[in-house]
């Protein structure tokens, strides 16, 4: 009979433990992760989820947002759009004259310029010239004048002086055209008309320059 008690009082204990238990999981809530054991979420994502765009080539700053690439230049050659600034003259982008002057000594002036839209600089300072196809007909440079870079755009000229025959007697060939590029390895020469028909032996070249006078040719 005394068992019954003991019993009975062990009951109450167990029950009271069990009325305490669910109020504790009462007050910590079904969204307290601690009383599910899941773990808290992290603060960001970004660095590991990718943000729209990044595959087509726009670029993650590192705080989830994106830069997209600059849309080119506005000189990009493939639009044809020959004004870019610091293009180098090429021989097709300039037109060429060539005139006889008389004095101080008698010599061939070239004159550039800039054909209509274009602006470029002549960055090498001598041109590249020659009478035929032949070795011996290529002008010689004498270091004369010169200016680098030169721009030329609108009504700005270049100035060049060539002296076709540097040698005393008859020697040499009779030559209509030169040809002129503003550097030895471009690809599209010009061939320009001369005034007349000199005999050309050992000729020489200045470089070029803004300045007519500076250009007159003279073997040093």
């Amino acid at each position: 009979m005394r068992s019954r008690p003991a019993t009975r009082s062990t009951r109450l204990v167990l029950a009271a433990a069990v009325v305490t238990a669910l109020a504790a999981t009462t007050a910590c809530g079904p969204e307290d992760p601690s009383a599910t054991g899941a773990a808290a979420p992290s603060e960001s994502t970004s660095s590991s989820t990718p943000t729209k765009g990044t595959e087509s080539g726009d670029s993650d700053d590192g705080k989830g947002r994106t830069e997209s690439p600059s849309g080119g230049d506005k000189g990009d050659s493939a639009s044809g759009d020959k004004s870019g600034y610091g293009q180098s003259c090429g021989t097709n982008d300039l037109d060429f004259t060539v005139t006889w002057e008389a004095q101080p000594i008698s010599h061939y002036l070239v004159t550039a310029k800039a054909k209509s839209g274009i602006t470029c600089y002549l960055d090498v300072n001598t041109p590249s010239v020659s009478f035929g196809s032949g070795a011996d007909g290529v002008a010689s440079p004498v270091g004369q004048g010169g200016e680098d870079p030169i721009k030329l755009s609108g009504a700005s000229f270049a100035y060049a002086g060539i002296n076709v025959k540097t040698t005393e007697g008859e020697g040499g060939k009779q030559f209509e055209h030169v040809i002129i590029a503003t550097a030895e390895d471009d690809p599209n020469p010009a061939e320009v008309e001369l005034p007349d028909s000199p005999t050309v032996d050992k000729p020489i070249v200045t470089n070029w320059s803004t300045k007519r006078d500076e250009v007159v040719p003279r073997i040093v």
